[in-house]
């Protein structure tokens, strides 16, 4: 039998991720336990709280009222949680991880595994990928990614300086030629992210005459959806793509790979700048839970000591 603060819980998840099927997901609920739930819910309280159709959910007035108590409870059984975890020496409890696909598996991914070891009885659950995750939607407590938030109702923990960088292979430069400016990038093979579907070969460059943002889009050789991919195919001559210095530096200074049109190159996003910060992204919370707060800190000293 289920309490009224999992019926709570419940019901805000659902709210958040706008759907049943949604916060299901995130539950590990079906839908027809979702959609028992909330109706018990209703049942119980004798009003309607949310309007279903079959793309999405509206709160009732009667719901969103029910919606902000919710939270508010939810919000005093985690302060009374802390409390106890205070008193507890050892770390425990889920903690999931969202990151990018090249990044994560050469940072975070060795960075978890140490944070297991030192803390066992916290379950990490690391998510690898190039789209923007919906960290509330998803239940997912950091995202580790490069560029400016957008999102007010998030908190980001700026973790490494880094920046853009458009880099090929030597091997690639040799047979092809070096571009000198990026109207030259037309007579080359560039090899593209794709994120959410969408093919992003929308370069953005400073113009050095006027120092106006420029956008150039460049013809698309090869395309992924993972960073990882992209780099391995560049290292391997197969075109130009734009890298994250954090993702490549180590490439450039083997020699695998060459920095191309440093003082021009932004990225491939209308926010990116001659600076692209490293940064975790959170969810706004009053109480936030302790193995949360313990990566975060224990993930920033890991990155100091690596880049040192």
């Amino acid at each position: 039998m289920k309490s009224k603060a999992d019926d709570m819980a419940l019901f805000v998840q659902v709210v958040r991720s706008d759907g049943l099927a949604a916060a299901g997901r995130v539950l590990g609920l079906s839908p027809a336990s979702m959609t028992a739930r909330i109706n018990a819910l209703e049942a119980h309280y004798k009003t309607r709280l949310l309007t279903r159709n079959t793309r999405s959910i509206k709160l009732t007035e009667a719901g969103e009222r029910f919606y902000q108590g919710c939270v508010r409870v939810i919000e005093e059984v985690a302060a009374a949680e802390a409390l106890l975890q205070d008193a507890d020496p050892d770390l425990r409890g889920t903690l999931k991880i969202a990151a990018s696909s090249d990044f994560g598996r050469q940072y975070v991914v060795p960075a978890v595994a140490e944070f297991a070891t030192q803390h066992p009885q916290v379950v990490v659950n690391l998510s690898l990928g190039e789209g923007l995750v919906k960290l509330v939607e998803s239940g997912t407590d950091i995202a580790i990614r490069y560029g400016n938030l957008n999102d007010s109702s998030l908190i980001s923990r700026p973790l490494l300086n880094n920046r853009r960088m458009l880099v090929a292979a030597p091997n690639y430069l040799e047979r092809y030629g070096t571009p000198d400016c990026y109207q030259a990038l037309q007579r080359h093979r560039c090899l593209v992210l794709e994120r959410a579907g969408q093919a992003l070969n929308d370069w953005y460059f400073i113009d050095r005459d006027t120092q106006a943002t420029i956008i150039e889009t460049v013809p698309t050789c090869l395309v992924s959806s993972d960073g990882e991919v992209l780099r391995n195919w560049a290292i391997q001559g197969l075109g130009i793509t734009i890298k994250s210095w954090l993702d490549v530096h180590k490439d450039i200074k083997a020699g695998r790979l060459v920095e191309l049109l440093p003082t021009q190159t932004l990225g491939f996003s209308p926010t990116d700048s001659d600076k692209v910060a490293l940064q975790a992204i959170y969810p706004s919370r009053q109480f936030q839970p302790r193995q949360v707060k313990a990566f975060l800190t224990f993930f920033s000293e890991y990155l100091q000591q690596i880049h040192d």
